[in-house]
């Protein structure tokens, strides 16, 4: 199926559970996540309207970056974990860093000198392949983040365990909400292609979006 009628679909979708929540389709960024596809996937997307486009990998990315250069009003996000080695090439790369979850990493961002937007990630699971801050640790690492002189604290990012009953992720989407709100940060990333309505009951802001947009994934 074209990405044009797979975006309709999501659109539609989207739609209905903002709805719902009594929110506005506005209030939601749809993030296209094209991990593992090829750069002409990311311009079909462009051409069929969207403007947000999540990448896992810096390495990846910086390959594709010069093919897709001249897609005006494209903003791209990192979703994946980041290494701080990394950090100097993701803030050159990236408009949105979306998984900062160390002290050391946000210095590192900081001293590369470009002004970026960041969202810090929460693991809120208790599985050891999940990337992030705990809770309890959020406090010192919002501080430090917003006494930094180049970064941009949006808000809280989180990735629950995957359920095949979506209403299941509900508390995951509910908790990081309640932290978000303890520190006054505007904005939720959270939901994915299996629970994204859920997740805009539960206020998101971002939803990010790869196998609902672009079919499965090609293997690494």
């Amino acid at each position: 199926m074209p990405v044009k009628e797979r975006l309709a679909e999501v659109e539609e979708r989207i739609r209905r559970a903002a709805d719902r929540a009594g929110r506005r389709r506005d209030q939601i960024t749809l993030i296209a996540v094209t991990k593992t596809f090829p750069a002409a996937v990311i311009r079909e997307g462009y051409e069929a309207g969207l403007r947000d486009f999540g990448e896992n990998y810096v390495q990846e990315f910086e390959a594709k970056r010069p093919l897709v250069s001249d897609m005006c009003g494209a903003r791209f996000h990192l979703v994946g974990h980041l290494q701080s080695n990394k950090a100097r090439r993701a803030a050159e790369l990236f408009d949105t860093i979306q998984t900062l979850d160390t002290i050391k990493l946000a210095r590192r961002l900081d001293e590369c000198g470009r002004r970026i937007e960041v969202m810090i990630e929460v693991r809120l699971s208790e599985e050891e392949t999940k990337s992030g801050v705990r809770p309890e640790e959020l406090p010192a690492l919002v501080e430090a983040v917003r006494s930094s002189a180049h970064l941009e604290l949006r808000g809280l990012m989180t990735m629950p365990p995957w359920f095949e009953d979506p209403e299941r992720a509900r508390p995951y989407f509910a908790r990081l909400r309640e932290l978000a709100q303890d520190f006054s940060l505007p904005c939720l990333s959270m939901g994915m292609s299996g629970d994204f309505e859920v997740a805009i009951e539960e206020g998101a802001t971002h939803i990010r979006l790869g196998t609902a947009l672009f079919g499965p994934r090609v293997r690494r």
